[in-house]
């Protein structure tokens, strides 16, 4: 059963690439700095990566960190996962976070994130007057007393 959708992608800028999985199977697409950038120690920066996309009817792309940076250089992507809405056409621009003690440098070429498309549920919204019990009800952060 073939469960493919087609992604639509343009290249705006002359050295972008095109996104792709690095391994068969992959969630994410990574994601491709198209100019140098510093990043200073405790900053952030908007990293442009060339592309605009168009999503299948009914789908998101979430921008997620690449492991590897987050590890190896404290830099990750500031509002993780990043929504990008099925009818957005602009450039996809990556809001990475340098935590780490010193300038990074992203690299023209760098992978600096992952791209997974998702399914967006359409729901219906309902004003109650109140929402019905469960055996959690009210009780929040830590309340299952495990870590």
């Amino acid at each position: 059963m073939d469960y493919s959708l087609t992604l639509k992608i343009q290249r705006i800028h002359k050295d972008a690439k095109i996104p792709y999985r690095a391994n068969p199977g992959d969630a994410g697409l990574d994601l491709f700095a198209v100019e140098d950038t510093v990043i200073k120690a405790g900053e952030s920066a908007l990293i442009p990566t060339g592309i605009i996309i168009e999503l299948p009817m009914g789908t998101e792309a979430q921008i997620r960190p690449r492991s590897g940076l987050a590890l190896k250089h404290s830099v990750t992507v500031l509002n993780s996962p990043g929504t990008i809405d099925e009818g957005y056409r602009g450039e996809i621009k990556i809001i990475l976070i340098n935590h780490g003690q010193e300038d990074f440098l992203v690299e023209k070429h760098m992978r600096i994130a992952q791209m997974v498309i998702a399914p967006v549920l359409a729901v219906n919204l309902e004003e109650v007057k109140e929402v019905s019990q469960s055996d959690r009800s009210q009780k929040g952060f830590g309340s299952s007393g495990k870590f």
